[in-house]
């Protein structure tokens, strides 16, 4: 809410992780701006980064919280100074303020405002079993804002036809008890779309009359007394938003070009830690680079502050709140018995009219960009006089038996004038935790997003921004019912003219069903809608209906050739759409079953579809690919060794491989290696691919199966088979003297071979995350391959073509000549993989390679995890800043006891040293010392006596820093 010309938050969940922030990272208190103006705030000078500070910089970076109301755990997208970090200020710390200065001119202003949410509204409050009051209306916007009076301290406890009751807290610190008052309710003028607006009279306990109005900003303005000063300060905010969003607009373009050149990888230009130079000597650690590669894409464009008179210069909340502590410790109790509190509100600024309506109008603005709906609230004083008059002519109006509303709505205007500023509102739609992020986070990967509703065309565009579907600068085409279709199909034109001329920061569409409907029935109205659907980034279709959903869907199939259609929903009315799509996802909550048991997966909430895309849809790509490539490598490799071996026969078709032996190959020997791959495989952990949605385009790109990667895989199976073969048949099959250099001894080498090389090449050097199950399966296939040589050896009796017989176990398996052949191919192939594995790493590096080098890095994993966590995790970031701080208090601790312990033992070494280079003089003084310990260490005091050894003066401060254990060494050590 904005109030007096500050801007609060009312959300006692932010204003908890906001003090967990600022422990993190705390920030010193500016020096107060006495001036009527908007403060000002220079940039910050420039300061030199140290090569050693690592991520601790990058941290001090981060994006400050929204300073909106929300009613849900939602983060919002603020964008403050990017030259210093702005804090908002919450309602937790607004009552304090009040109750400990209740006569300045901003609490008396914030009261009469907070009640003015307690009295003009029509809920109806009713009492419930426990005791409490909770209420009832039409609207759930109006019951969102009586329960935010509630609990900044006016409860509205009881209403009657005449009379609402109010309870309200104590004006000051020294009241033991809250108030009750009763207004009496005299008139009651209801809200109607046309007028915008609703009004309530009032009778004040002190028998004054007060009129209360609420509504649209652009209705309430031109109410106000100061309508001709209202008017120049919101076409000032205005005017400053066009510039400063088109300047956003040519940043995000510039930003988009630059992703653009380096086709969104680190290896290109972000991060070149494949350069041997970069290697041995960087001029910044690896994660300061990681954390600017993440911040680019993680967060919106931000401008930095420029001066006041500056073009772009746009007073947002965020700008207000001077970089002073939070209004909470970092217990979460309030902290205002410090002189910050001086600091909290410019007393100075309230009674500038100007500067209220001017940040006022920001505020409504910044908060509208967010997809809140907002409320401006105006009051004037009236006479008894002049409320009679009014009162006769509204009877007379309300009895009217022709044109009543009209005349009720004319007779209400005249009492709803010269009203004065009381403060504005914002309500936000409850949307599930994490659906921004998500749907942030699925942009970045490539994935083009519609949103199909059946809310009201408004309500959908609100929901758009909440979603961040909408951005602040996005150019939205707006295609309503409303207009004639040759006006739709000229804003169609216009709109795919605009995109294709030159690039564009952000474009959406927002249509209706009913027009939908009609350009479907169009055919070149069709053609020119999909077109621009196609290249817009965000499509919202509002008053949708389930046939509209379904038809949209089968459309986007036929018309975008390759492309992959994904619906998900929650209610009956998205069967149909689910149906149409290529995948069906089916979400569980309050619209019931019907959507999930239709679907092809079912999830509990929207954020689950992350990790649904993200991680298990990209790995079960990656896993596909690398079975169907390892299934041919496989047999490639091993059938071209026969075919080798053709040529030594005279291509009569002889096999070199025993029968039984070769109709086993791919059920018992290589089947485990491949599908254990094809089960197990992860080339990137679940966070990695969380914190950096861009590598989803893996599959986009067709980078895990293609032409170019079977020919790759190909040439190394064929490569591999001359290896094996040639070696073989040059060590083993044309030696001299050998015990058995047979047909069977070439072919069991050779199998034997092939059989090494497959498992580890799928099992070690192509599956990333190796475990036991790799394990399992390397050893049974060539455990299990031996084994079966070893019955056959023994229980073969057909010795006709193969001398079997015996020939593993007492000819050429007794071999050395054997294994050693066997050994050197199995690492030549190996080693020929690997080669070819690192020259592809180190010259033509993949974003999955270098991410897989960043997985090794403790300080990239830390920052990975915190962009993976970003609203997907119920308080997140509290937990990982909670985590984080803890970390560092270790670290810390860590490092204390450690340089405690390494200067005990400095200064024992220069004892040490000094004591041997004493002369020979000082000798039997030292031997009377060494008595005298010796004497202490077997139990005996000065005076002779027995008693308990003591320890050595000097190694006792050892022993206590080993008892409370550093660094490593922990408490559980008993030492002494």
């Amino acid at each position: 809410m904005s109030v007096a010309g500050t801007a609060w938050i009312h959300d006692a969940v932010t204003t908890q992780r906001d003090s967990i922030d600022f422990a993190l990272h705390p920030v010193s208190p500016p020096e107060r701006n006495k001036g009527k103006k908007a403060a000002r705030r220079e940039p910050a000078a420039p300061s030199p980064v140290s090569p050693n500070q690592g991520t601790t910089n990058a941290r001090t970076v981060n994006v400050w919280h929204s300073p909106v109301a929300r009613n849900s755990s939602v983060r919002s997208a603020w964008k403050p100074s990017a030259t210093e970090r702005q804090r908002p200020m919450y309602t937790a710390a607004l009552l304090p303020y009040i109750q400990n200065r209740p006569d300045t001119m901003f609490a008396k202003k914030a009261r009469f405002f907070l009640l003015s949410i307690a009295l003009c509204h029509t809920c109806l409050p009713e009492m419930k079993q426990n005791g409490e009051v909770d209420y009832q209306a039409a609207s759930p916007d109006e019951v969102a804002l009586v329960r935010a009076a509630r609990e900044l301290g006016y409860m509205v406890i009881d209403r009657q036809a005449g009379t609402i009751t109010v309870q309200s807290r104590a004006l000051s610190a020294s009241e033991p008890e809250p108030r009750v008052e009763t207004y009496t309710i005299l008139d009651v003028i209801e809200f109607s779309s046309a007028r915008k607006r609703m009004s309530i009279v009032v009778k004040m306990p002190d028998q004054r009359i007060c009129v209360l109005c609420k509504g649209a900003d652009t209705t309430i303005m031109q109410l106000m007394r100061l309508a001709d000063l209202a008017e120049e300060q919101h076409f000032k905010v205005q005017r400053r938003i066009s510039k400063r969003q088109s300047l956003e607009a040519r940043q995000v373009i510039r930003r988009d070009s630059e992703q653009r050149a380096r086709k969104d990888s680190l290896t290109r230009a972000s991060l070149s830690i494949h350069r041997p130079s970069m290697a041995v000597s960087r001029l910044r650690p690896i994660e300061d680079d990681l954390n600017d590669w993440l911040n680019d894409r993680e967060h919106d464009v931000d401008l930095p502050f420029q001066d006041e008179e500056s073009i772009c210069y746009s007073p947002r909340p965020s700008a207000h709140f001077s970089t002073r502590h939070p209004p909470t410790s970092f217990d979460g109790r309030p902290s205002f018995q410090t002189d910050e509190a001086d600091d909290l509100v410019e007393e100075g600024l309230v009674i500038n009219d100007a500067a209220v309506f001017e940040r006022c109008f920001q505020h409504i603005n910044d908060f509208a960009s967010e997809g809140l709906r907002t409320l401006l609230y105006g009051y004037r004083y009236i006479d008894d006089d002049e409320y009679n008059a009014w009162n006769k002519l509204y009877l007379d109006a309300s009895t009217s038996l022709v044109e009543r509303q009209e005349k009720m709505e004319n007779v209400g205007s005249m009492l709803e004038r010269d009203l004065e500023l009381a403060g504005a509102t914002a309500i936000e739609d409850k949307l599930q935790r994490g659906v921004p992020e998500t749907i942030d986070k699925l942009r970045r990967a490539g994935i083009h997003i519609f949103m199909l509703t059946g809310d009201k065309l408004q309500t959908a565009i609100n929901i758009g921004h909440s979603a961040r579907l909408i951005r602040d600068y996005s150019t939205i085409t707006v295609l309503d019912h409303s207009s004639d279709m040759s006006i739709v199909g000229q804003k169609l034109a216009a709109a795919i003219l605009e995109i294709n001329r030159g690039p564009v920061a952000h474009s959406a569409v927002v249509i209706d069903g009913q027009t939908l409907g009609r350009i479907e029935a169009d055919a070149t109205m069709k053609e020119l809608f999909f077109e621009l659907a196609v290249l817009v980034d965000t499509v919202i279709c509002a008053r949708a209906s389930p046939s509209n959903k379904a038809s949209l869907v089968h459309a986007i199939r036929k018309r975008v050739k390759g492309a992959i259609t994904l619906a998900i929903g929650d209610g009956a009315n998205d069967i149909a759409m689910i149906q149409e799509a290529h995948v069906g996802i089916g979400i569980t909550g309050r619209e019931g079953l019907q959507a999930a048991r239709t679907s092809d997966y079912s999830v509990a909430q929207f954020r689950f579809l992350l990790r649904l895309l993200l991680v298990h849809g990209r790995w079960n790509y990656v896993r596909t690919c690398k079975y169907t490539l390892g299934t041919f490598w496989k047999e490639f490799l091993f059938y071209l060794t026969q075919a080798l071996y053709q040529r030594w026969v005279g291509y009569t078709g002889t096999s070199l491989y025993e029968s039984a032996s070769l109709s086993m190959f791919n059920t018992l020997f290589t089947s485990l290696p491949v599908i254990f791959m094809g089960i197990f495989e992860k080339d990137l952990t679940a966070t990695t691919l969380l914190a950096a949605p861009e590598l989803y385009s893996f599959g986009h790109r067709n980078r895990g199966f293609s032409i170019r990667i079977y020919a790759g895989w190909i040439f190394m199976a064929s490569a591999e088979a001359m290896v094996i073969y040639f070696l073989m048949l040059g060590l083993y099959g044309n030696a001299a003297f050998t015990l058995d250099n047979g047909l069977y001894a070439m072919g069991v080498l050779t199998f034997t071979a092939c059989i090494v090389v497959i498992a580890t090449k799928m099992q070690v050097l192509e599956t990333h995350n190796n475990s036991i199950i790799g394990a399992i399966a390397l050893v049974a296939s060539v455990g299990g391959w031996f084994a079966w040589n070893l019955v056959l050896s023994s229980m073969y009796t057909d010795n006709t073509i193969y001398n079997v017989r015996d020939g593993f176990l007492d000819r050429f398996g007794r071999n050395a000549l054997w294994w050693l052949t066997l050994i050197l191919i199995v690492a030549s192939c190996c080693g020929f993989e690997i080669c070819v594995k690192a020259l592809q790493v180190a010259f033509l590096p993949e974003d999955e390679d270098v991410f897989r080098e960043l997985e090794k890095d403790a300080g990239a994993r830390v920052r990975l995890e915190r962009a993976a966590a970003i609203g997907l995790n119920d308080h997140a970031d509290e937990g990982l800043a909670k985590g984080e701080v803890e970390r560092l208090r270790t670290r810390a601790e860590e490092e204390e006891r450690e340089g405690a312990v390494q200067e005990i033992l400095d200064t024992r070494g220069q004892i040490c040293r000094r004591q041997l280079s004493s002369d020979a003089t000082q000798g039997i003084e030292l031997e009377e010392v060494d008595k005298a310990g010796q004497a202490e260490n077997h139990g005996y005091d000065d005076d002779g006596n027995s008693g308990q050894a003591s320890e050595n003066q000097l190694s006792s401060p050892v022993q206590e820093m080993l008892r409370r254990g550093f660094g490593k060494v922990r408490r559980s050590l008993d030492v002494g």
